[in-house]
């Protein structure tokens, strides 16, 4: 587990699981391509991420801002970065031969939208301060990475699926959405006010987050059944993020932030039935 969290493994692991599940909710039925795009993808910003964030901290002298995680990937950069030109490569192709033009084009929106992240949360200039929830990394990638999860199911759905199906599940992926924002959040707090109450402000948030998924599969399970054991998987992890931010002082901060993206994999029960 040391090593899937080090070497950014867990993110494309989440990522995979999660496009499988929001597919098995929807009855559809991804090509084989689709979920190996989706894993080189999320590596390969990972990667970049981590590299960017080592070398501005770095750059800035705040080297109290760089974890474990960063240190691994900046000490092993001549490594990591050949490796993402690769996965990066290997993405685009699968992008330009097997992706059909139609996806491509819905895709590209996507593809800006991952651009502009990396543009401001990169950027030395800082948001409005009405702006600054919204611009916040921890907003930015739960929405950037639950709409790259769901985009694969929605682009088919439209094919063949009625509006009322699309609506239906827009639901789960509002859910799954601050679920991801929940685990950013989470980690940015207990890795920023490690040892102090701030920190049990998490349990309260995941709790009514379970709350919420509980609520909404019960009342999903009589229409959409699929749709309940996704939002019932869902929270069920937002319970193991309360778990562990009760247990966080015992756990070391690389244990933490492992066991808070395992957290995340209980959509893989869904995707592999």
């Amino acid at each position: 587990m040391r090593l899937w969290h080090l070497a950014s493994l867990d993110a494309p692991t989440v990522a995979v699981a999660w496009a499988l599940a929001f597919a098995h909710a929807a009855g559809v039925r991804l090509p084989a391509w689709v979920p190996v795009l989706l894993a080189l993808g999320t590596w390969t910003v990972y990667i970049g991420d981590r590299l960017l964030d080592a070398r501005a901290n770095l750059r800035a002298g705040t080297l109290h801002h760089l974890r474990e995680r960063h240190d691994f990937h900046w000490r092993h950069r001549r490594l990591l970065i050949p490796l993402a030109v690769v996965t990066a490569a290997a993405a685009a192709a699968i992008i330009f031969v097997l992706m059909p033009a139609g996806l491509r084009e819905r895709n590209s929106v996507l593809g800006v939208a991952a651009l502009a992240y990396f543009s401001g949360v990169h950027s030395r200039r800082e948001a409005p301060a009405w702006l600054a929830p919204l611009l916040s990394k921890e907003f930015l990638v739960g929405v950037l990475f639950t709409a790259g999860c769901a985009l694969p199911t929605f682009t088919r759905m439209r094919l063949s699926a009625p509006a009322s199906a699309l609506w239906i599940m827009l639901s789960p992926v509002v859910f799954y959405a601050a679920l991801a924002w929940l685990n950013c959040h989470a980690i940015e707090r207990w890795e920023s006010a490690r040892n102090t109450p701030h920190a049990a402000r998490i349990f309260t948030t995941a709790g009514l987050l379970a709350f919420i998924g509980l609520l909404l599969a019960s009342v999903f399970a009589p229409v959409q059944a699929r749709a309940a054991a996704l939002f019932a998987a869902g929270a069920a992890s937002a319970l193991l993020l309360a778990l562990l931010d009760r247990m966080r002082i015992r756990l070391t901060p690389l244990a933490l932030r492992a066991a808070a993206d395992l957290a995340l994999l209980t959509p893989l029960v869904l995707a592999l039935r």
